[in-house]
């Protein structure tokens, strides 16, 4: 159970596992909450040309550079799309999306090692997660925890009551904006280690699986980043157990991805039956006669 986390690339794996659960945990309540899915799902593709072409300059450590730059400049672009009105948020997006993952399909299919670039860009490689990975993913993790918090009461106020925000002198579209950046930052942090495919459920999973359990806001960010980190930890043991032990190749990330929505699939019952409870006790008791009382 411990034994496979003493070889060095497992143990870099499980800390950048470990940092990103800290980040999404947190991050998903608002994505979540906001219903972002398809949002976050655009950011994850559309920092896919701006990996590419990091990659392309600068080797792997080239890649958190340019899908920083792709992931801010998405998150501006949807923003002001969204709040401009000439499309709806869903056509925005889905325009946003296309658009960018396509060009960095065709940047990527011009290198002879097309297939194989392609698989690592969209399912990562997390045992091939480095030190100084480590330490860029440590300081994006500071710097997203610190952006959430500088307007974490603004930011839910807005998702809860957006006019109210706005009559409270709150300038909604900076709010959007803000979020839609934190949203970019953890996809960047996220993408050279599950990829852009595999992030989006580090972001919805871990807040909709919470919700199962809770509806406190504080509690879903504690208890997403705790399914996130058990998921980790034993999406890596399966894989290693499956590969060393089998002869099975199985990938990491998608372990670990595979865990985390088997985790949401477990709570549905206990959240059905919790929604059921909440219903019947919203449900008022009939008002009964005097003669009844009296009785």
């Amino acid at each position: 159970m411990i034994a496979p986390f003493a070889v060095p690339f497992m143990g870099r794996a499980l800390a950048e596992l470990a940092l990103l659960a800290l980040i999404c945990g947190p991050v998903s309540v608002f994505v979540f909450t906001r219903r972002l899915s398809f949002v976050s799902d655009a950011l994850t593709h559309t920092v896919f040309p701006g990996v590419v072409v990091g990659f392309l300059a600068g080797g792997i450590e080239g890649i958190a550079v340019g899908a920083l730059v792709a992931g801010v400049v998405t998150a501006v672009v949807l923003t002001l799309l969204t709040r401009g009105g000439a499309l709806s948020d869903d056509a925005s997006t889905a325009v946003v999306l296309t658009a960018m993952f396509s060009v960095g399909v065709v940047l990527v299919s011009r290198r002879p090692s097309y297939t194989s670039d392609l698989t690592s860009f969209l399912f990562g490689r997390i045992l091939t997660v480095t030190p100084r990975q480590l330490a860029e993913t440590a300081a994006l993790a500071v710097v997203i925890l610190g952006l959430l918090l500088i307007h974490a009461r603004a930011l839910i106020f807005r998702t809860f009551d957006p006019v109210g925000a706005a009559a409270a002198g709150f300038r909604i579209l900076w709010l959007d904006l803000w979020l839609n950046i934190i949203v970019a930052l953890v996809v960047v942090a996220a993408v050279r280690a599950v990829g852009t495919i595999l992030v989006v459920a580090l972001l919805v999973v871990p807040a909709a699986a919470a919700r199962m359990l809770t509806a406190r806001l504080s509690m879903m960010a504690v208890i997403g980043t705790g399914l996130v980190l058990l998921a980790a930890y034993g999406g890596l043991l399966v894989s290693w157990t499956a590969s060393v032990d089998y002869g099975i190749s199985l990938t990491s990330a998608s372990a670990v991805v595979l865990l985390l929505v088997v985790a949401y699939l477990s709570l549905l019952p206990l959240g059905a039956l919790r929604s059921r409870r909440n219903r019947s006790q919203a449900v008022p008791h009939p008002r009964r006669s005097p003669h009844e009382l009296v009785g």
